[in-house]
């Protein structure tokens, strides 16, 4: 099995290390966040730190982390390279972390939000840097039980990952639109598609990236934002998609955790082909659309509000003039087919972008299970619960 990413790619001290040599197709992985729910109630329960000790001992101590709530944990995949191994690794790390919840008597359950609420504010971890966050933000960090799905993809060249961060930005309100899953929050529906995006939109630190000049202007961009106080560190940087804090990736952070691990996987090697083809772009000195960070913040909230429903800005078109959804994911499809392709991962990624079309997305399916259970959302979370063998 390879290597989970802290240890195939250990950070030198200050900026990360990138190596000089890239293989194809690109390294993918994934990092994804649950809630931790009471089995009988459903509610969610501050029993991570007993639920991690067993996971580390199933996974492997790089392959589960701590969220600031101790209602969540996140898995960490290995690094991959093809669709059949990503997709078992995430299979792997649902149903090893979901087998350590249920020995504290927890359902693993990958949704965006607590669908029935927590038992109050999160204790924080017993760690200096928790405590830090919390007497600097204060109230911002209560409500942070929230569950996103983080893809890496490799990009060795650290100066080739910010120009490419630059072509990204503007396709992460539709990638936001196809992944939303978070339409239930503390017992009712918030009418919004990804609840978590509104949530995690309160930082200071978290948005679209701005256009980026250089990897020396992202960095100094980054040193004042800690300066200001906006972020305590890099890795508090929540921008959408950035550069990676400890490895030699671009990380693209806008999606909520999704319900299905080939529906994680298909979004995740449609990451992959993204990139790549921004990596292209780069070399070839296409220049990126400098989409205006307010168009692209209002996009963004516009796909968590309604997600692929209405039309969003086109916010990689030089007008940004808004486009059905589905035109949009058409002129995704044409940019990034010849990566797919080459990687054979484009029939994958189509089964999964059809069945968006034709069946909804997460948030889709959150909202028929309740109305098919007359409102009541302790059957939404348990259909979205990790199901042991």
């Amino acid at each position: 099995m390879p290597e989970p990413f802290e240890e195939v790619t250990p950070a030198a001290a200050g900026r990360p290390a990138y190596p000089t040599e890239v293989t194809a197709p690109p390294t993918v992985g994934v990092e994804e966040e649950f809630i931790l729910a009471d089995r009988r109630s459903r509610t969610a329960v501050h029993r991570a730190p007993a639920v991690l000790r067993a996971a580390r001992g199933l996974l492997g101590a790089p392959h589960t982390t701590a969220e600031i709530s101790q209602c969540q944990v996140e898995t960490v995949s290995a690094v991959c390279r093809t669709a059949a191994e990503l997709e078992a690794e995430i299979v792997r790390l649902r149903r090893g972390a979901a087998l350590a919840a249920a020995e504290y008597d927890c359902l693993l359950v990958p949704g965006g939000t607590a669908i029935l609420g927590t038992p109050g504010p999160p204790p924080v971890l017993d760690q200096p840097r928790y405590h830090a966050l919390i007497h600097h933000f204060g109230a911002v960090a209560h409500d942070q039980g929230v569950n996103a799905c983080h893809v890496h993809v490799g990009v060795s060249d650290r100066e080739e990952a910010v120009q490419a961060v630059n072509h990204l930005r503007s396709w992460m309100p539709l990638l936001l639109a196809l992944t939303v899953n978070s339409p239930f929050y503390d017992g009712s529906d918030t009418g919004y598609e990804s609840w978590r995006t509104a949530v995690w939109s309160r930082w200071p630190s978290a948005g679209p990236p701005p256009h980026l000049r250089s990897a020396a202007h992202y960095d100094r961009l980054v040193d004042q934002l800690v300066a200001t106080g906006a972020a305590m560190d890099q890795g508090m940087i929540y921008w959408h998609v950035r550069p990676s804090v400890h490895v030699p990736t671009i990380e693209v952070r806008i999606a909520d955790v999704m319900p299905e691990p080939t529906v994680t996987a298909s979004y995740a090697l449609l990451v992959r082909a993204l990139v790549a083809h921004a990596v292209e772009a780069v070399r070839a000195g296409e220049p990126a659309p400098e989409t205006p960070d307010l168009l692209l913040r209002a996009a963004c909230w516009q796909a968590a509000r309604y997600g692929p429903a209405a039309a969003l800005p086109a916010a990689h078109a030089r007008d940004c003039s808004p486009s059905p959804v589905a035109r949009q994911v058409d002129e995704l499809w044409k940019r990034v087919e010849p990566q797919l392709s080459r990687y054979g991962d484009d029939r994958l990624v189509s089964d999964w972008l059809s069945d968006v079309q034709h069946r909804g997305t997460g948030s889709t399916r959150q909202r028929h299970v309740a109305a098919q259970h007359g409102g009541r959302l302790q059957a939404v979370v348990d259909d979205l619960a990790v199901t042991l063998p």
